[in-house]
């Protein structure tokens, strides 16, 4: 049952596949597609049926700096929530690749986290990339569900 870097690697990926999707579902079905799609991703990758997930977006701040909820984690990739005003949809920004550097790993049975750079590439070419660690826990079933996630901007001198 103990986590492997395999495991970590194909978590990332889907994560990725996952933003990819529901950007591409957004520009070819609209919000209510992609909404759909976001929800679907959130319950396969994220473990909101465990408890709350320690989930901090790149672009959050003020009261709503933290996600504890499916909720809030659903708004911010989508938006369109009034509980969420400035949710502007970072999952619906027409992403269409993904990549992924490691910095470093700790795994300690069922249990690992992952820190790193995650690079996201639009649909005319433009990036972004940011700070991100992932808290993963392997289920009973040797599913590997989030939960942690925390994203940053990049520290600017």
């Amino acid at each position: 049952m103990k986590i492997t870097n395999k495991d970590l690697l194909e978590a990332r990926e889907a994560w990725g596949c996952g933003i990819i999707s529901i950007s591409k579902t957004y520009d070819t079905k609209g919000i209510a597609e992609a909404t759909l799609e976001a929800n679907k991703v959130l319950e396969e990758l994220y473990a909101f049926d465990l408890g709350p997930v320690l989930f901090k977006p790149t672009l959050s701040g003020g009261q709503q700096t933290f996600r504890s909820s499916k909720e809030g984690a659903l708004s911010y990739f989508i938006g369109n929530n009034d509980k969420y005003p400035l949710d502007s949809g970072f999952g619906i920004k027409s992403w269409r690749k993904f990549q992924a550097e490691t910095s470093e790993i700790f795994i300690d049975d069922n249990i690992a986290m992952w820190m790193g750079w995650v690079t996201l590439t639009n649909k005319d070419g433009d990036l972004v990339k940011v700070d991100k660690s992932w808290g993963y826990k392997k289920l009973h079933d040797s599913s590997l569900k989030i939960v942690l996630h925390h994203s940053s901007l990049p520290y600017q001198v």
